[in-house]
């Protein structure tokens, strides 16, 4: 099974968690055991699993991935001028793979899974594959 799911992001940068978004599909499938994949099918946008119990942790790394890859750069060619969301995405990666075990998603006490958005606000789409 394959899903679909759309949503806005408000920010040039932003994290957004989906762990509930993702967790009630698998539920809503009867998926018992298995995994999934969570995907993204943007090139400045991604998804990664990280805390979710301290939101100074998405702030800190949405600050430091500002400090690596900046904004403007004089060197940068990309005519768009956004070759920072790019590379923040290409760092985070596409894609997640979950396990998932008595119809729950095998995550640790305090992670989520999150959308980054590095290049917004924009209408962003993201799947969900059942394996």
């Amino acid at each position: 099974m394959l899903k679909k799911f759309s949503l806005q992001s408000n920010k040039r940068d932003e994290m957004i968690e989906v762990t509930e978004k993702v967790q009630a599909y698998v539920k809503e499938q009867n998926m018992l055991d298995g995994a999934i994949i969570v995907y993204c099918p943007h090139t400045t946008a991604g998804i990664t699993i990280n805390e979710n119990a301290d939101p100074d942790v998405k702030h800190d790394m949405l600050r430091r991935f500002d400090e690596v890859y900046p904004w403007v750069h004089n060197l940068d060619r990309h005519m768009e001028g956004n070759t920072a969301a790019h590379m923040k995405a290409s760092t985070i990666g596409a894609s997640q793979h979950i396990i998932v075990t008595g119809g729950r998603l095998l995550l640790g006490t305090w992670q989520g899974i999150y959308f980054c958005e590095f290049d917004g606000p924009r209408n962003r789409t993201f799947y969900v594959k059942l394996l």
